[in-house]
């Protein structure tokens, strides 16, 4: 469909409906619509992507099946053309269907295999569909380039040049064209490095944090010339865009280049058990402005990277795989603890998660000679982090209740301090009053 149709156009395509061609019409388009299935079912085989733009979680909700219809119907309509000298009625409907439906198609698949989390995209999708087929009716009918007429008188004088409302609709359309096409790219590339040979997850991310950074930059500046904006004017607006940087956009800035340094130095990779400002929990995505921390019960803290580099942060995947861990029971005075501290051990050893190599052994110490009675501090190693220390901790506490309860030892009570309240006061009685 090369141009709109003219209302003489339309009157003979309605007529050439109602003829015994458009029937052989209608078997070529089921014909390449059952072909343009078949090819896209090939191609994609037994493999579910729900993040890929071609293919998605169906068949019929990826790019690939309506563009290859596309293909198909367009080299039928010439060759029905060519050959017996065929007028096309029903492809020509179908072409313009099929072309709206690949646009939405490409449009939709591209937005969520970028922003896959996003609630923004249904919405999107919804005016997009609407917009493209109100749009392919207008063209179709010959009403829009009617439209873009009137469009173009409307226009108005920027210094020495004259901008029109069609001007400015045509390259914000450009501009969506070519930003769409740099996300395809950049999240293909980002699929394509997240499931590649480098088994640093790391190192992974920050190439795909670039790439998308790197193609979203040169996007917009193609978008930009193709909405007919002189680059050049663009070095009037970095001091701008530096002196916003330096004042009102200062954190941000420093969050997204913290980012990159802590993907860069490998202190923090993905997957670390650490502790940030008295959160304790494993790092599960480092994105451009934060990094997200999920604790074991589920909880997830959001951390600005700039905290990672400026603050201290515990990371215990750094060297070693397991962690260790304390409790702290008070036993009363004149227990033995000499003969408590191997029953205590030998109870701690019985512990199927319990670490039990030399190197990893559990300790019992005496600590403190408090005011209520002894107390002991019990040092053993989580081996799984991962999984919690609650219930572990649990675990060492239960087992050191049963010993001290197998042994009489009784845990002292904190000492009350009694206060010695004064007589309420009563007055004198008559007969020791003066007289």
């Amino acid at each position: 469909m090369a141009r709109p149709m003219t209302p003489d156009e339309l009157s003979a395509l309605g007529s050439a409906l109602l003829t015994t061609n458009a029937a052989l019409e209608l078997a070529v388009l089921g014909g390449c619509l059952l072909l343009a299935w078949a090819l896209a079912r090939t191609l994609r085989g037994r493999r579910e992507d729900p993040h890929s733009v071609l293919f998605g979680r169906r068949l019929v909700d990826g790019a690939l099946f309506p563009l290859l219809s596309l293909g198909l119907v367009l080299a039928a309509q010439h060759l029905l053309l060519a050959v017996l000298h065929l007028p096309p009625a029903v492809l020509r409907i179908a072409v313009a269907l099929l072309l709206s439906l690949a646009l939405i198609r490409v449009f939709v698949r591209v937005l969520r295999a970028a922003f896959p989390a996003s609630a923004f995209v249904r919405i999107v999708e919804r005016w997009l569909s609407w917009a493209v087929w109100i749009g392919m009716i207008l063209w179709f009918t010959g009403v829009l380039p009617m439209l873009m007429e009137e469009l173009e008188g409307i226009s108005w004088k920027v210094g020495s040049d004259r901008i029109s409302l069609r001007a400015l609709l045509e390259g914000a359309f450009n501009a969506v064209i070519v930003l769409m096409l740099a996300l395809w790219l950049s999240a293909a590339i980002e699929a394509r490095l997240l499931k590649g040979r480098l088994t640093d997850l790391s190192l992974r991310k920050i190439a795909a944090n670039a790439t998308r950074a790197l193609l979203l930059f040169v996007g917009l500046l193609i978008a930009l010339s193709a909405a007919g904006i002189d680059l050049t004017a663009l070095s009037v607006f970095g001091g701008a865009i530096g002196v916003g940087l330096g004042f009102g956009l200062q954190k941000l800035a420093s969050n997204y280049v913290s980012g990159f340094v802590v993907l860069a130095e490998r202190s923090l990779r993905i997957g670390d058990l650490v502790k940030v400002d008295n959160f304790e929990g494993r790092i599960t995505d480092i994105n451009t402005r934060a990094t997200i921390i999920r604790a074991a019960n589920g909880r997830e803290s959001i951390v600005p990277n700039e905290l990672l580099i400026t603050q201290r942060v515990e990371n215990a995947s750094l060297t070693e795989t397991c962690v260790m861990a304390s409790t702290v029971v008070q036993v009363a005075y004149g227990t033995d603890v000499l003969k408590l501290r191997p029953k205590l051990l030998a109870a701690l050893g019985s512990i199927e998660r319990m670490m039990k190599d030399d190197s990893h052994s559990a300790a019992v110490h005496l600590t403190n000679f408090a005011a209520d009675g002894l107390e002991l501090t019990i040092w053993y190693w989580v081996p799984d982090p991962l999984n919690g220390q609650s219930n572990l901790r649990s675990e060492v506490n239960l087992a050191i209740l049963a010993v001290l309860d197998a042994e009489g030892i009784e845990i002292p009570f904190p000492q009350r301090v009694l206060r010695r309240v004064p007589p309420a006061h009563k007055p004198p009685s008559a007969a020791s009053q003066p007289p």
